[in-house]
């Protein structure tokens, strides 16, 4: 974990340095990523207002949404490969939700679940840029086997 968090912070200072040099203003895009975030929560809204009322107006609604987000989400992915395309949304998504998730806990009073859910969320969001600003090598990603754990897990017992 202290790896991953390492990993993390040098991606961070990575980007923050491009963006002191002027190479970078994500300005814009940034704004754009949080709009595509709660475009995704709509789309899960209208399927489950959808699903649950029986009215199919929701799943147009739903569709309409879908296509706004596909086409702004383009405007900050502009070439990808493999699935980096549904990596990138998915990586927004859950984003979101953790940060939605952290919101409700502040509001229980529960700060320091909150905390570790934001931190989260934003370790998230780094690796969102990191990937789409082509600063994370995806080729040093070390593919797991699928009856491993994870990449210590050597006895593949998954």
């Amino acid at each position: 974990m202290t790896n991953q968090l390492t990993q993390i912070d040098e991606l961070l200072t990575k980007i923050d340095k491009l963006k002191k040099e002027h190479q970078l203003d994500l300005s814009a895009d940034e704004d754009l990523s949080i709009a595509v975030m709660n475009l995704v929560s709509l789309e899960e809204h209208f399927f489950f207002t959808g699903a649950k009322t029986g009215k199919s107006e929701y799943y147009d609604l739903l569709n309409t949404v879908r296509q706004m987000r596909k086409e702004l989400l383009g405007k900050i992915i502009k070439e990808y490969e493999g699935e980096i395309w549904c990596v990138s949304k998915h990586l927004l998504a859950a984003c979101m939700r953790l940060i939605e998730v952290g919101t409700k806990k502040l509001g229980e009073n529960n700060k320091k679940e909150a905390e570790v859910l934001f931190s989260n969320a934003y370790d998230l969001y780094s690796l969102f840029w990191g990937i789409n600003l082509k600063l994370i090598n995806i080729g040093d990603v070390k593919k797991i086997d699928d009856q491993q754990l994870n990449i210590y897990d050597d006895n593949k017992k998954g």
